[in-house]
């Protein structure tokens, strides 16, 4: 059996004693029936999606498009939301065969599912890709990690212990050209890299929202989880709104910023260790609901004398720009460009440093479920990622330079650092 059809011995086990579910069909039916390069739906990976809104919609539809997943449950405390879930799913499938979910907890129990896509408010994503681990699924979630540094490192304990298959939507890692980039500057084409610039979006500036009755259909309660309870606006359901308030987010620093903070990683190649020390300043909104950072200007020094510039896209622009003392490479979802030109015109030799290929985020993920192997966004990876951001945000919020031990991730001597490490609190019965 090829690698693309093998099936790892722990789904094999979870396939097998659930065989009597009438969502799986039996083993021994001849491959025949499904044509010479067809998957089985016994072979497929089956599927819960926790969160239709925006973004949850996209992903939702992005594995819709995979032969080898097969969506089954969709949950959303939005009615409307759910059963748009459901329509594009049994539209899919010709069927009706998806159950919906009020609560994601039901999904979990379920042992016909080998994993879930959790595509939440930033508040929820920890605490329900805890609870997935935990329940024996396989997990792609959309970034951030946490709001925490000690909540991710929770999380990438809970993974390694579980022997969990976990993808971050870190997107970009799927992309050509931010390969090809971090490619250049690994094999010493823009000479010894000595400078990474990093530029995300910036926050934006609203007015209060005042309360506003809550509309049928919507468990409000249920939205804000673990977040500290506040009165509802139809604004903070969208997520260009919910991601700039702290309630709910740390905002653009974080949400953005771990994109083009990842790539630098990969570029750079420090994905798997950090900085030793980060300072940086920053401006919040006086008044308004979002109330997350709406600029930042971050410095961090790591090994080898390489700084990392990381700002909002009003001072370094909106992508990673590597520098080496030869020359230089540009990119962000619409631009590669390089100095000198030529650079856009190498090939990265077969025993040079070549990164993994992914062309499709979610193709990939579906592809380490069923092998076994590391996908392109893994959870070491994405802690890691996740921690500059979170390390930005606290150097700018106590307006000091912090000392990082990369190695043990930890502050060195700054216990007002080491709290603002720690989860935030939570609204019962909601725990980690």
């Amino acid at each position: 059996m090829t690698n693309e059809k093998k099936i790892t011995r722990r789904r094999f086990i979870k396939k097998a004693c659930c065989a009597s579910s009438p969502l799986v069909l039996p083993y021994l039916l001849p491959i025949s029936l499904f044509g010479k390069t067809a998957i089985r739906p016994s072979e497929r990976i089956t599927m819960g999606a926790i969160g239709i809104g925006s973004q949850g919609t996209h992903d939702l539809k992005a594995f819709l498009q995979l032969p080898d997943a097969q969506i089954v449950a969709v949950c959303d405390v939005s009615r409307p939301a759910l059963q748009r879930g459901l329509k594009l799913v049994n539209d899919k499938y010709g069927s009706a065969d998806c159950r919906a979910y009020h609560d994601f907890q039901d999904i979990l129990q379920r042992e016909d599912i080998d994993a879930v896509s959790i595509v939440t408010p930033c508040h929820w994503h920890s605490l329900m890709a805890l609870a997935a681990v935990r329940a024996g699924k396989d997990i792609f979630m959309e970034k951030p990690v946490a709001l925490s540094l000690q909540e991710g490192k929770m999380l990438r304990e809970a993974v390694h212990r579980y022997d969990t298959v976990f993808q971050l939507g870190t997107q970009q890692r799927s992309g050509r050209n931010f390969r090809f980039a971090c490619e250049l500057a690994l094999n010493g084409r823009l000479g010894r890299l000595h400078t990474v610039k990093v530029g995300s979006a910036h926050g934006r500036v609203t007015a209060n929202m005042p309360p506003v009755p809550v509309p049928d259909g919507l468990d409000y309660d249920s939205w804000l989880g673990p977040a500290l309870w506040s009165p509802f606006n139809e604004k903070k359901m969208i997520r260009g709104y919910h991601e700039h308030m702290s309630d709910f987010s740390l905002g653009m620093i974080h949400c953005w910023g771990i994109h083009h903070l990842d790539i630098a990683q990969w570029g750079a190649g420090t994905e798997n260790t950090g900085p030793s020390e980060i300072w940086g300043t920053g401006a919040f909104p006086r008044d308004g609901t979002c109330d997350c950072m709406l600029g930042w200007d971050v410095t961090m020094k790591f090994a080898d004398d390489l700084t990392m510039s990381f700002t909002d896209d009003t001072k370094n622009p909106h992508g990673v720009r590597f520098e080496g003392d030869r020359g230089w490479v540009f990119v962000n979802r619409g631009t590669l460009k390089a100095q000198p030109d030529s650079l856009l015109k190498e090939q990265i030799k077969p025993d040079e440093h070549r990164l993994p290929v992914s062309t499709n985020h979610f193709q990939n993920f579906l592809d380490a479920v069923r092998t076994g192997e590391r996908p392109i966004s893994p959870i070491d990876v994405a802690v890691r990622s996740d921690s500059l951001c979170h390390l930005s945000y606290i150097s700018v919020q106590l307006g000091r330079k912090l000392s990082w031990d990369a190695e043990r991730e930890r502050f060195i001597d700054n216990t007002q650092a080491d709290r603002l490490s720690l989860p935030r609190p939570m609204r019962s019965p909601w725990r980690l």
